[in-house]
């Protein structure tokens, strides 16, 4: 039995030659980039073009260095510094093999509740010309109804008692520009990662209403010299699991504590306005636009709500994975309806985008039987999720006066989902910031079906279009008295 080699810097000559790993010299890597949420999507995405940049240009002033906000951020942290910054990223191809290389991008690593001081002076320091961020749809803290920020979060009010030890990425980036704008430091870019429509705009809608609250001497500074693209990011990555650590240590000898999976398949598309220069990105891929929502809206429309039909349906099978549910004929014909019938009338002029060829390769990767994502992962959060995946979709049909049937029978088995069982009768948790309200408004349903849709943090007006709520009740009543499968196949029977 081969021995496995443990990944950190003096092993690198060690790993074996079927593993890819850094040829350039990492001691020259100089940090310009901060980035707070170093997961499994940050390591896929934007360390990964970070490192193609650095191995096939030889650029080496756009290294990471990578910020832990949370204490649950400290075992990534451990990981990160006892494997020197590296780990491995193993893409799992549609034939079911693997390549493996070894990610160098981030060269430095701060664990901010040990501390605090440190990761402010890092993010104020003249070098650093982006902070990106990956923190999800909640750590922007808006308000789910109001869309304004939330001053009454806990973290937030501790913040605001607390500048110089702050908790959150508000406190920290307040900070830190503050100390840029009095020691004359030039401004930076703030740019946003996360999977949410316009993000950069979100990004900088919670930062100044935080900062106008708590140090409102900075916002004309803030206006002349940050700047926050957005962007539209898309790479499947999902949970590492053990047994995909084992494999790599099986086929590969190499040994990595936490690496990161994901598909072959990567976009980024980022609206060209870095305040204070970039890395060169479009050399390996990225593309640089002056606008990015209808490359925004064709990725969210398609690629994330397809990810929501799959899950939901799935879900209410027993489905496990997205990949079983896109290989069930029902569901993928279902699936390629709703793209071609009702998705893709609302997104308008996409340029030279060969819109069926992005279609069709959405089906292959979701029917990626090699990747394994958990539907349980799709459909988490799900609140935060359908206003921006599926309502969009909706209430532009709607105000063409063209078909909903299948977008508002997937809203119809979100309400069944929220009674958190299964079709074989078993269980999940429904995994939401407001699933105390979503799972009442679903068993309420059983009684009054229009119950569910008086969620107005989510819904808002559309329980006062007739069309959407006659097309609800009707695909609840369905979901209510037949199997999935077989509401599924009577909406395919009956529109194809």
């Amino acid at each position: 039995m081969k021995t496995s080699i443990s990944l950190n810097q003096e092993n690198l000559s060690l790993i074996p030659s079927d593993v890819i790993t850094p040829s350039y010299d990492r001691d020259k890597v100089t940090t310009s980039i901060v980035h707070i949420g170093v997961g499994n999507f940050h390591r896929s995405h934007e360390a990964f073009y970070t490192n193609e940049l650095m191995e096939r240009y030889g650029i080496l002033d756009c290294g990471i260095c990578g910020v832990g906000l949370l204490d649950y951020d400290r075992r990534i942290y451990n990981i990160l510094k006892d494997q020197d910054g590296l780990y491995t990223l193993i893409t799992k191809e549609l034939d079911g093999s693997l390549t493996a290389r070894v990610i160098g991008s981030i060269v430095e690593y701060i664990f901010a509740p040990e501390n605090p001081i440190a990761v402010i002076e890092k993010m104020a320091n003249p070098a650093i010309k982006i902070i990106s961020l990956t923190i999800t749809e909640g750590g922007y803290n808006l308000n789910e109804a109001t869309g304004e920020f939330d001053f009454s979060n806990p973290v937030i009010v501790e913040d605001m008692k607390n500048p110089m030890s702050p908790k959150t990425v508000f406190g920290y980036l307040s900070q830190a520009l503050k100390l840029r704008m009095q020691r004359g430091i030039p401004g930076c870019t703030i740019q946003s990662c996360d999977n949410i429509q316009g993000n950069g705009d979100v990004a900088k809608k919670a930062l100044t209403e935080y900062i106008e609250k708590t140090e409102p001497e900075l916002l004309p500074w803030i206006e002349e010299n940050v700047s926050f693209p957005n962007s539209m990011v898309d790479r499947i990555t999902p949970v590492t699991v053990a047994a995909d650590i084992e494999r790599l240590k099986t086929e590969f000898q190499v040994e990595d504590q936490w690496p990161v999976v994901c598909e072959p398949f990567k976009q980024w598309v980022i609206e060209d306005q870095f305040i204070t220069g970039r890395p060169e990105w479009e050399k390996v891929g990225a593309q640089f636009v002056e606008n990015v929502i209808p490359f925004e809206n064709m990725k969210l429309r398609l690629l994330n709500a397809g990810h929501t039909v799959l899950g939901m349906l799935g879900a209410l099978h027993g489905y496990k994975t997205i990949d079983e549910a896109a290989h069930d004929k029902d569901f993928q014909f279902f699936l390629k309806a709703f793209m071609n019938e009702e998705v893709t009338p609302t997104l308008g002029n996409l340029g030279n985008i060969d819109l069926n060829k992005y279609k069709k390769s959405l089906i292959d990767r979701f029917q990626n039987i090699y990747i394994k994502d958990l539907i349980s992962r799709i459909c988490l959060e799900s609140s935060a999720k359908i206003p921006i995946f599926l309502l969009p979709t909706i209430k532009a049909q709607l105000q063409g006066k063209a078909n909903i049937t299948r977008a508002t029978f997937i809203i119809a088995a979100w309400c069944k989902y929220n009674d958190g069982v299964d079709e074989n009768g078993k269980s999940y948790a429904i995994e939401d910031a407001l699933s105390n309200e979503l799972i009442r408004a679903a068993a309420l349903s059983h009684e009054n079906p229009i119950r569910f849709l008086q969620i107005r943090s989510i819904f808002g007006d559309l329980i006062d279009n007739k069309t959407f709520v006659d097309a609800f009740l009707s695909s609840l009543k369905m979901i209510r008295e037949k199997k999935i499968k077989e509401c599924v196949a009577e909406i395919n029977s009956r529109l194809s």
